[in-house]
This record gives C-alpha cells, structure tokens and sequence, in this order.
C-alpha cells in the first residue's frame, strides 16, 4: 500500500499530505550514543574544473555527517541556497544533515564554487559530490544505489540540474571516482529555483548565466526542458505564496515529471513564502514530514 501510494504521480494539498503522514508514519531508527564525527573532503584538491576544458585554482568540499545509526541505508547531497551568490550553509545545509541523521541517512553538505556567470561550475561540484559519495558508501555503510541529492532556493535548481544533467562515469578514467555515475537516485527541491525562463529568479539567473546568455543556455538550465525517461524520482515542496520564487516553478517540472510517467510528488503548501517563516513552524515542518514518508517507498529502513 505505501509504495503504490506515494510512487503515484499526484497533486497532493497540505490537508492530503498530512493525512498520508499519519497513515504511514516514519520509523525512527535506533542511533548510537554518541553520532559519528563529521568529516570535510575536498572534491578538488585545488585544481576545478571550470566546464570549458580549464581549471582554476579553487575548490569545492563535501562536509559528510554520518547517520548515528548501526547501517546507514541512504545519503543525500545537500545544496544550500544562497541566489548562487552565496551560500546558507546552517539552515538548509547542516542543519538539515542533522534532521535527516535523526533518521537514519547521511547528510553530505555541498559547499559549491558560485558560479559568477560560469553555467557549469556548480553542477560539475554537484556531480563529484555524487561520485564521491557513490565511490566511499561501502566504506560508510551507505547502499550506493540510494544517494539523492536535495536543495533550497537555488541550490533546488543545482539539485535540479543534477538530478537531470548526468552521465555514468567513464569506466576508462585515470581517476577512480570519474568512473562512476553522477546521477542522483533521488531528489528533494523545496522552494526551488527551476527554469531560467521568463518566470525565473532573476538574480540566481544572473549569477549563474551571467549578463546576456544565449538561448541555448537559458534552454539547457532551465530543467523543466531537461526531464527525460532516465530521469530519477523528485519530491517537491513551495509555498503558494512565495513571491520570491513563484511556486509555477515547482509546478512545470513537477508536470514534466508527470508527463514521462516519473515517481514524484508535489506539496503545495498554503502559506510560508520563499524559505517557509524562517525554517520553523507548521510549514517547514510538512514538508520534512511529508519528504521522509515519500522517501520510505523508495528506500528500506535502517538497521535497528
């Protein structure tokens, strides 16, 4: 009943959303004493890629926080929102690390290079996180057939573009972790930046693509045009009225997902603008709720 449930591809109200919550109620996981220290891991080395064939003299880093449980089933990326200007690392990134550890799955915070008009600077981030994760899950308990990726704001948009730019690896690489696949498994936007379109942010828009993009490129990032049949399963959560982000934008991709026949789902919230009152209240705590029901059918629990 739960996987056939929340795998249909629906609209889904506040009211709906919580009744499904109480019919089918996460399970926390049993979690150690003492949790796991967390650990940084640079994705670079200090050497980027820029997406042109360049490099620069940068880095990206990966902050993992272990689920505090005997066997991690999952991990997600998380990417903070920040307009692709900056970065709101506690409460869209650790903070949610630390949630989603309460219930058995790692938490990866991505600290992504900002673009400053270089289109592909944060998804090649993204993707190496990815790999990253994909490469050390044995060492981390972690099934690497369950890594998603989840973002806020603009950082919704980088998982976005994750979650529908990707390649399998290239088994021929000199570097192990090129050798995998970046696709995501999942993907969790919350109020999330998704077409660069005429109903874009028009500052994340900037920031990313810079002052005069082609219309190739507005086309390639605005990921409502990119879902295709290989396109993973995407929970996605906006408020009504956000004014900042308008919530069309979950509502496109969440149509084009429908159209390829894809597990999602979709929360229209009633109320909470753009970063849903602060992080607190009834609002923000729907759609974690709600997220963790979603991401029950996809995923096995925890070990106890």
């Amino acid at each position: 009943m739960q996987r056939t449930l929340l795998q249909n591809l629906r609209w889904t109200s506040l009211p709906a959303a919580m009744a499904v919550t109480l019919a089918l109620a996460w399970t926390p996981v049993a979690v150690r004493a003492t949790p796991p220290a967390a650990e940084e891991i640079s994705l670079w080395s200090g050497h980027a890629p820029v997406g042109d064939g360049s490099f620069e003299t940068s880095d990206a880093r990966i902050t993992v926080h272990p689920a505090p449980a005997k066997t991690a089933t999952a991990a997600v990326v998380i990417c903070p929102g920040g307009g692709y200007g900056g970065l709101a690392l506690g409460p869209e990134g650790h903070g949610i690390a630390q949630w989603l550890n309460q219930h058995g799955i790692a938490g990866v915070v991505l600290e992504y290079r900002l673009p400053k008009g270089r289109a592909f600077v944060p998804l090649l981030d993204a993707q190496r996180a990815i790999r990253t994760v994909r490469v050390k899950a044995k060492a981390w308990g972690i099934d690497p057939g369950h890594i998603g990726i989840m973002g806020f704001s603009a950082g919704g948009h980088l998982a976005a573009t994750a979650a529908t730019h990707f390649d399998g690896g290239n088994p021929q690489a000199a570097d192990p972790t090129d050798r995998v696949s970046c696709r995501p498994d999942f993907a969790i936007l919350i109020y999330p930046v998704v077409t660069m379109g005429a109903k874009t942010h028009g500052g994340s828009k900037a920031n990313l693509l810079g002052p005069n993009p082609t219309p190739e490129m507005v086309d390639l990032f605005s990921n409502e045009k990119q879902v295709t049949d290989k396109t993973p399963p995407m929970f996605l959560a906006h408020a009504k009225d956000d004014a900042v982000v308008p919530p069309d934008h979950s509502r496109m991709l969440y149509e084009a997902l429908k159209a390829h026949r894809l597990p999602a789902e979709y929360l229209q919230l009633p109320s909470g603008g753009h970063g849903l009152n602060g992080y607190q209240g009834p609002m923000w705590d729907a759609w974690q709720t709600q997220s963790l029901v979603w991401l029950a059918g996809l995923i096995p629990p925890a070990a106890k």
